[in-house]
């Protein structure tokens, strides 16, 4: 089965201006193209490395680094959106790179499968969202990438790669979170299992209880996650398990109304009136946070992890040792009372467990990650050298596609495995053929 594509490779010879989801990032490619095939992509590299040209290869634009921006060609991803196989039996699903999740989401759902975890956004493309790390929460089970079980790789000569455990393995070992470094995904195999039921139960809760309860709450759940409202002593808990059913999903009013009218329509006006008048934001999270209640609702996985996100923002989030979690979120507390920041958006705290991809943030160690946001046009800079600080001093690893300011000699300090993949990149892109700036900072030259 599949979502057809066009059948030759679209070009856009003009210098036309790309831009990220929020707004913060731009770049204008000498040419942007659309391969509708991995044998035009693969010739869409090797012109680009003929014309002394840089490559890089965007989804739909959520990172807010400059991981994608390059001013040589840029590879679209509309031309390759592909489903090219679903195989319950082997448990498997191979997608072209520009497939939304949402797109996988609903066909392996027709198909009575499902991904075993996700994050909770789903307009990312599947090469963008598992290149950058993307991820949801989870006691056992782990980010998007962890789920790859194979893929397909073209590399600076043309080369087209199939890599997996068993097929070039040092380069699947990498490639599943590669930031764009070592060629352009093509086509990615991801683990499914027969479609599942979890019960979310969406809590009111003190900051003290959360905090005091962490380790417990993520122990006795498959997936934990809270917010902290700055400038208050709520937070919002989040628990999704496994369950026999049956289906009790939110009903469509309160659905429009909780995620539609008060969680995109209201909360964009609250953080709109706090940019322009940031003395009322106390007042406005002390009411948000009291106006919260809990529900409990029952649905198939990826309309229980994901949400609308409609509200424009910056981000920063940081893994750190999930030992680490609790002391983590108290001092970014304490300091956000001790200073005349005005924060409107809410602190995010979720867990993973360790895995074995080079560059992932849990990366050999049970992590848990804390994400602080700021309304797209807000001054986000202290607030976020704050934070970073609070991070880097517990040997945090920042999300590779939200905004930080690390570079290669702090990041090959808190990877282990670092030198394994700077040596892979220097094996199949010793030109820099996909370099750009960002790599430059965050891998070194």
């Amino acid at each position: 089965m599949g979502i057809s594509a066009a059948s030759r490779t679209q070009s856009r010879p003009e210098a036309t201006a790309w831009r990220n989801w929020a707004g913060n990032v731009s770049a204008r490619p000498a040419r942007s193209v659309a391969p509708a095939s991995v044998d035009e992509l693969a010739a869409e590299v090797r012109r680009a490395a003929a014309d002394g040209l840089t490559v890089k290869a965007v989804g739909s634009g959520h990172s807010f680094t400059t991981t994608a921006a390059t001013d040589g060609v840029l590879i679209r991803p509309e031309g390759l959106t592909a489903i090219r196989s679903i195989d319950a039996a082997a448990g498997t699903v191979t997608v072209e790179s520009g497939v939304q999740l949402k797109q996988l989401n609903a066909a392996l759902a027709a198909e009575g499968l499902s991904l075993t975890n996700m994050g909770d956004i789903m307009v990312q493309t599947v090469a963008g969202a598992t290149s950058t790390g993307t991820h949801g929460t989870g006691r056992d089970s782990g980010s998007i990438a962890a789920q790859i079980r194979a893929l397909e790789l073209v590399t600076a000569d043309g080369s087209v790669l199939t890599c997996s455990a068993t097929r070039n393995p040092e380069v699947f070992a990498a490639a599943r979170i590669g930031l764009g470094a070592l060629g352009v995904v093509s086509a990615i195999t991801f683990a499914v299992e027969p479609l599942f039921l979890l019960t979310a139960r969406e809590e009111p809760m003190s900051f003290d209880r959360v905090t005091s309860e962490f380790d417990q709450f993520v122990a006795d759940n498959e997936h934990f996650e809270f917010y902290w409202f700055p400038h208050t002593e709520g937070c919002v808990t989040k628990r999704n398990n496994r369950s026999r059913g049956p289906a009790a999903p939110v009903p469509a009013v309160r659905g429009w109304i909780d995620d539609e009218l008060l969680s995109n329509g209201v909360f964009q006006a609250a953080c709109a009136l706090g940019r322009a008048a940031p003395a009322a934001i106390p007042g406005i999270a002390r009411i948000s946070s009291r106006a919260l209640s809990a529900r409990t609702y029952t649905d198939i996985p990826y309309k229980v992890f994901t949400s609308p996100r409609r509200v424009r923002f910056v981000e920063m989030e940081y893994a750190v040792p999930r030992a680490a979690a609790v002391d983590a979120i108290r001092e970014l507390k304490a300091m956000v009372e001790r200073s005349s920041l005005r924060i409107s958006f809410p602190v995010e705290v979720r867990v993973a467990p360790a895995d074995d991809i080079p560059l992932s943030t849990a990366s050999g160690r049970d992590s848990a990650y804390i994400a602080v946001h700021m309304y797209r046009g807000s001054r986000y800079q202290e607030y976020f050298t704050a934070v970073e600080k609070i991070m880097t001093e517990r040997g945090g690893r920042p999300h590779w596609g939200k905004l930080h300011t690390r570079d290669a000699g702090y990041l090959a300090d808190v990877y282990p495995r670092f030198g394994e993949f700077t040596r892979l990149r220097d094996r199949l892109d010793p030109e820099r053929l996909f370099g750009n700036d960002y790599l430059r900072r965050v891998l070194g030259s």
